[in-house]
């Protein structure tokens, strides 16, 4: 039942393929600890104490409470799913709870820095210059994931209304506005790709040197190399500067419900977590301003 579950989550629920992938391996895991610990073949015949230990087991060997929640989420749909195909009758995880997440607030670079790197420093005006800093000014100035801006193809511009389509998790599109300098630096990366990929019929907008499409690992090495430029963060990622884009915004009065629209959020809830960046600002400067502090 496990493929049968795979397929209906791909072609019915339409996850997307990082979705589906980080499913089937969350349950290959799960059957394989089965097998190896109770010599259980079906998945199907687990119950609630065998997942309960396969979750203690992961806690005892200092997993992520994130990436255990995922998991228990997954058995959880899997489980789900069985039930309504009458495939079992009592649900194992009915009693299995989410692991409570540590409190982590978003990584972000402050405003100057992230002026020093597009307004000061020199990225080339040759092909590789030109996107390196596209790249940048995508992620920075858009909000978008590194999957959206993989998947960006040169039909998703519209330079009639400033505008661009991407396709984000459970395949859907949202209209994010780009402003006119990044507008006319898109338009200069173009006549550049044109020269790169000549009459190939492939619309990939971002390209490695060779002409291909980009793809994850170019991508983060990418912005790795342009922030270490200019921050001393541990975590230098295209997420990061997707967190310094909704925090920017939040910090100069910017609406919630527009920034959780700008970064295709289905609940505010998942917006809600930059509001804690901008209380921190305004404690420091409470202590460091007020005579009291």
């Amino acid at each position: 039942m496990v493929s049968f579950f795979l397929q209906h989550i791909k072609y019915e629920k339409r996850l997307s393929h990082h979705t589906v992938t980080a499913y089937k391996t969350d349950l290959e895991q799960f059957v394989s600890y089965l097998k190896f610990q109770y010599e259980l073949e079906d998945p199907e015949k687990a119950d609630f104490n065998m997942i309960r230990s396969w979750i203690v087991g992961m806690t005892d060997e200092g997993l992520e409470k994130k990436s255990i929640n995922r998991k228990i989420a997954t058995l959880r749909s899997f489980y789900n799913f069985l039930i309504r195909h009458k495939k079992i009758v009592a649900d194992p995880m009915l009693k299995i709870k989410a692991l409570k997440n540590d409190k982590t607030l978003p990584k972000y670079v402050e405003e100057s820095p992230m002026e020093t790197l597009l307004d000061e420093i020199d990225f080339g005006d040759d092909f590789t210059g030109i996107r390196d800093k596209l790249v940048i000014e995508l992620l920075y100035g858009t909000g978008m994931r590194l999957s959206e801006l993989i998947g960006l193809k040169t039909t998703d511009l519209n330079f009639y209304d400033n505008t661009l389509i991407v396709l984000g998790k459970r395949n859907k599109h949202r209209v994010i506005p780009i402003n006119n300098p990044l507008a006319a630096l898109i338009k200069q990366y173009l006549v550049l790709r044109e020269e790169i990929v000549q009459d190939s019929q492939d619309k990939t907008l971002i390209l490695t040197d060779a002409g291909y499409g980009a793809y994850p690992m170019f991508i983060q090495r990418l912005v790795k190399k342009h922030l270490n430029l200019v921050t001393t963060l541990d975590q230098k990622s295209p997420h990061v500067l997707r967190h310094t884009f909704a925090t920017h915004l939040l910090n100069r009065g910017a609406d919630l419900n527009a920034i959780k629209d700008l970064l295709g959020h289905t609940s505010l809830a998942a917006t809600q977590i930059y509001t804690h960046n901008s209380i921190e600002k305004l404690k420091k400067t409470f202590q460091k301003a007020h005579p009291k502090a």
